[in-house]
């Protein structure tokens, strides 16, 4: 075994070639190395090597390399080998290099996450932003950049159980990664594929699965434990928040928190209004960044960079074609007099608890919770009612006078709810109404126009369905239910079919399940809420299905309310249609209803409602919570936290990469000569070019058919037929139309750089020369006779294995000396127009001369990027003494706050916890040290691999 390894570097193996993918430590102080096969027997297989236990693991000496020439025409073989050695080459810099070119209209506000995150030592972010801008879209970028760099390879997402397919297609269809999805299917699928007891989370490499189906599985969840990934996306982030309950939500996360370099979390509401809670989330980012969740300030994260959030005020300048201003319609209603009597009946019910009759705030509370449900439905009362009986029916020890008296009145309400049919029903008859009207126009034959219907209650989706099936003359396939009592794959489905224009369902009735993440926005642009939410974050949470990024029309809002006579029924409606115009009055002016009502949690705000309807008017609600932009001006933590990291992006990081001569124009152009190439001999490969359009139709060869068997079966074409196109705005109207097909997965793909079959076609090219060989260009009066010209790269790891600096270089030698180094861009700036065109002549080149260059051109080419690496070391070095700094001086606030936490206590308790407690900190900061320290600091020794030369041919 000789040197170190690094990606990139090509290794004899087991009387094998084979390219270093990664590099990871393993616990014997050895490494394990993960490579792709390159000679003949290998090619395109995947191997896990073990340093520790292989006899011979040979670096390929680059001043042995045998110097082949290249009598393919036009240089076919030299230039696609050169073009797959640059497209491995990682950057290292804060530039976007290849998100841009993923199959979506990028808006300038989308980059600021990846921008943000990649100034930081590590990738680990929350992006906040509001609902409707497109969260996930913006960690497609990051990931798409990560990836790039090398630092992709293993990703794990988490997400919903509603939202995991709609997930999974935005990653693969505008970004081509492809996440295995671990469904109720999907886990079945893959305990059929592998061994027992194997870990299915090395199986795939990358995959995405509901966090509720973790928790459940307790095989799953214990090969978390012993798994570790690149990057882990947390979507709808504000469920694992710790609120002090122990979930196992929160267990979880803090578990995945510590098993990634990169951490991405996502939620439109972030925070309940508690530090504690939030520093939950900060700490699962950066486990140094607040010793106190209590109480912390703007001082402990300033330099973290660790959120990122807007709201569609601060970037509708950027998205003006993107978003549509929504129309929002209140539409009042008078209560039948069947309706008024069940309100009379409610409020004169004699609320008990315990036995005993309670006036007071508990057995007013049992009211407002059956209030609740009459303001949704009767039908959603009436079952209360009768659940209200039964619970005070169960144990007769209970059945106390007072307990007598309030069964009597539940049995009158009871009486009162039963004949309230669809046509004493006024919110129902509004709703006819309102469906059926001339001004609303809706037309259940047109497939592009569907209705939303949002009800917290299930008994009142029931009732929906049943009576606008026969009202509006829906068969069953035309209505659909969505609320969280169905499985995974019921949910999926259903939004599936929602989106797909072929599909019959017209109308879809909503619980609140339905109102966090997913898109219903494709073939719906109305939305009605048939009960008024109780909480202003459900408000935007409801609205953002329709109202978001991608939306075509005007977003129209309906809020169905009923105005009743008795006093404070009507009391109680104005409070919620007072929360009603606060989201509308956020919604034109500060972005986030939350502030308003200050607890930035749903189950608070709606107990804060509660009180209010129990303790005071109306208007003096309306009062007390008209505080627009309080939490905008810096008062709260969280408000600080949320503003801290707004400065724009640097003009520098804004830059495009610099453009320069490419060997092929497009990823068309490329993949036709590669394809072109391998069936230079004999036909292998069945493919069609179509030049016009930029399409290529190909017939997966088997080691592409294994390449992609361990990815998601669902973005596999039937019969292994490829359709390619580089065309992003025809692919992107695919996307569009694949939503109205059967399987709703696109029938053509996005050729570009990420896309597994480009990637497929670059690890052929890397293979396309002998064991430790380079090509010889021999060119025809294009260059002197005593000239030549080696390209050459040169790669220095980080203590992590992972690249830092990548150099590619064009060394000049004439007569027999090294005449001068430059960088391989700048020579090809120069030579690359002359090697695109040059005829292959055929004509032998000086083989001899080339052979006894090679000692000499790789000692230049090492002595060059060691200057790179001084410099670069020196750069890092005031950094890297930066960071260790202040982590020390975070541990020193940490251990401060241990003393004050822990030695107020009863003496043997206190130290236990205490040490405990040390040694944790201690833990997190030995790691995080050793991280930045691995992270930041070069190895010694480059790896340098001779890739080609251009000689003159002898006449």
């Amino acid at each position: 075994m000789t040197g170190k390894f690094a990606p990139g570097a090509r290794v004899e193996i087991r009387d094998e070639e084979w390219v270093i993918r990664r590099v990871d430590p393993t616990m014997n102080h050895g490494d394990q190395l993960t490579c792709e096969g390159i000679s003949e027997l290998v090619r395109g297989k995947e191997a896990i090597f073990l340093t520790k236990f292989e006899d011979k693991i040979q670096i390929l000496d680059p001043k042995l390399t045998k110097l082949v020439q290249d009598k393919s025409p036009q240089f076919s073989q030299s230039l696609l080998f050169i073009e797959s050695q640059l497209r491995q080459s990682t950057p290292n810099d804060l530039k976007i290099h290849i998100a841009k070119e993923a199959a979506m209209d990028v808006v300038e506000y989308q980059l600021v996450p990846t921008y943000q995150a990649l100034k930081q030592p590590r990738q680990r972010i929350l992006i906040a932003d509001a609902v409707g801008l497109g969260k996930t879209l913006e960690a497609g970028i990051l990931v798409t950049e990560l990836i790039q760099r090398g630092r992709g390879k293993r990703i794990l997402v988490l997400t919903l159980k509603s939202m995991m397919t709609q997930f999974q297609k935005e990653f693969w269809n505008r970004f081509s990664i492809p996440l295995m999805r671990l469904d109720s299917n999907g886990l079945q699928r893959v305990r059929g594929r592998i061994p027992t007891n194997h870990n299915p989370f090395y199986y795939y490499d990358k995959s995405i699965i509901s966090i509720d189906t973790l928790k459940q599985d307790n095989e799953f969840k214990s090969y978390l434990d012993k798994a570790y990934w690149d990057i882990i996306v947390i979507d709808e982030v504000h469920n694992v928040a710790d609120r002090g309950t122990s979930s196992q939500r929160t267990e979880l996360a803090q578990l995945l928190a510590r098993k990634s370099d990169t951490l991405i979390m996502l939620s439109a509401t972030p925070h309940d209004g508690k530090a504690k809670s939030f520093a939950s989330l900060m700490n699962m980012l950066d486990p140094t960044a607040i010793p106190d969740p209590n109480n912390y300030e703007k001082a402990d994260f300033a330099d973290k960079g660790l959120v990122v959030r807007r709201f569609k005020n601060d970037i509708k300048d950027q998205v003006k074609a993107e978003f549509k201003d929504r129309k929002v319609f209140p539409l009042k209603h008078q209560a039948s007099a069947q309706e008024e009597l069940a309100y009379d009946a409610l409020l004169r019910v004699p609320f008990t608890i315990k036995g005993q009759y309670n006036s007071d705030k508990p057995g007013q509370l049992v009211r407002i919770g059956l209030q609740k449900a009459l303001f949704s439905s009767p039908a959603a009362c009436l079952k209360s009612v009768e659940q209200r009986i039964k619970t005070l029916t169960a144990k007769n020890e209970l059945l106390t006078p007072d307990v007598e008296q309030e069964l009597d009145h539940l049995q009158d309400l009871k009486a009162c709810l039963e004949p309230i049919d669809s046509v004493a029903f006024t919110k129902y008859t509004k709703l006819i109404e309102l469906l059926k009207s001339s001004e609303f126009s809706w037309d259940k034959r047109n497939t592009d126009d569907r209705i939303v219907i949002f009800s917290e209650r299930i008994e009142t989706l029931n009732f929906l369905e049943s009576v606008l099936s026969r009202d509006l003359g829906l068969n069953k396939d035309q209505i659909q239910k969505l609320h969280g009592g169905m499985d995974d794959l019921t949910q999926q489905d259903i939004v599936e079919k929602f989106s797909k224009r072929e599909e019959k369902v017209r109308v879809l009735l909503c619980s609140d399940v339905a109102s966090e993440g997913i898109n219903l926005h494709h073939l719906s642009h109305r939305l009605v809420h048939f009960d008024l939410p109780w909480s202003l974050m459900v408000f935007q949470q409801r609205n953002g299905r329709v109202d978001r990024y991608g939306q075509t029309q005007e977003p129209e809002i309906y809020y169905l309310i009923t105005e009743s006579s008795n006093e404070t029924i009507r009391g109680d409606v104005r409070i919620l249609e007072i929360l009603q115009e606060k989201d509308d009055q956020a919604y034109k002016n500060i972005g986030d209803p939350a502030t308003f009502l200050g607890v930035y949690d749903v189950v608070k705000e709606e107990e804060l409602v509660t009180n209010a309807m129990l303790t005071m008017q109306a208007d003096e609600f309306d009062t007390q919570y008209t505080r627009e932009n309080e939490h905008n001006e810096g008062d709260d933590i969280l408000a600080d936290f949320f503003s801290s990291f707004d400065d724009p992006i640097k003009e520098e990081q804004q830059q495009e990469p610099k453009e320069n001569f490419k060997l092929f124009e497009c990823e068309y152009e490329f993949a036709k000569r590669a394809l072109s190439y391998l069936n230079k001999d004999q036909r292998r490969i069945a493919v069609e070019f179509e030049d016009a359009i930029k399409k290529i139709k190909l017939t997966a060869p088997d080691d592409l058919k294994q390449k992609f068997k361990a990815y998601p079966p669902e973005i596999y074409p039937e019969h292994g037929d490829f359709i390619l196109t580089e065309d992003k705005e025809n692919y992107m109207e695919v996307v569009k139309a694949s939503r109205n097909e059967e399987n709703s997965w696109p029938k053509e793909h996005y050729l570009w750089k990420r896309h597994p079959v480009a990637e497929w076609l670059q690890e052929r090219m890397l293979g396309n020369t002998g064991r430790n060989e380079a090509l010889v260009i021999g060119l025809n009066n294009q260059i002197e006779k005593d000239e030549a010209i080696f390209l050459v790269s040169a790669l220095i790891p980080n203590r992590k294995a992972h690249p830092v600096i990548w150099e590619w270089y064009a060394v000049h030698t004439k007569a027999n000396q090294i005449a001068k180094i430059e960088s391989l861009q700048d020579m090809l700036n120069v030579y690359g127009p002359i090697l695109k065109n040059a005829p292959n002549t055929g004509l032998p080149v000086n083989s001899d001369v080339l052979h006894d260059l090679r000692s000499a051109v790789v000692d230049s080419v090492h002595q060059e990027v060691l200057k790179k690496k001084v410099t670069f070391d020196e750069d890092m070095q005031p950094k890297l003494a930066e960071q260790l700094e202040k982590l020390s001086a975070l541990k020193g606030k940490q251990e401060q706050q241990l003393h004050l936490d822990f030695d107020q206590g009863l003496e043997s308790v206190a130290k236990t916890k205490k040490e405990a407690k040390q040694r944790y900190i201690d833990q997190v900061f030995n790691e995080y040290e050793v991280w930045i320290k691995d992270t930041w600091q070069t190895e010694n020794s480059p790896y340098i691999q001779l890739i080609a030369v251009i000689a003159a041919t002898q006449n």
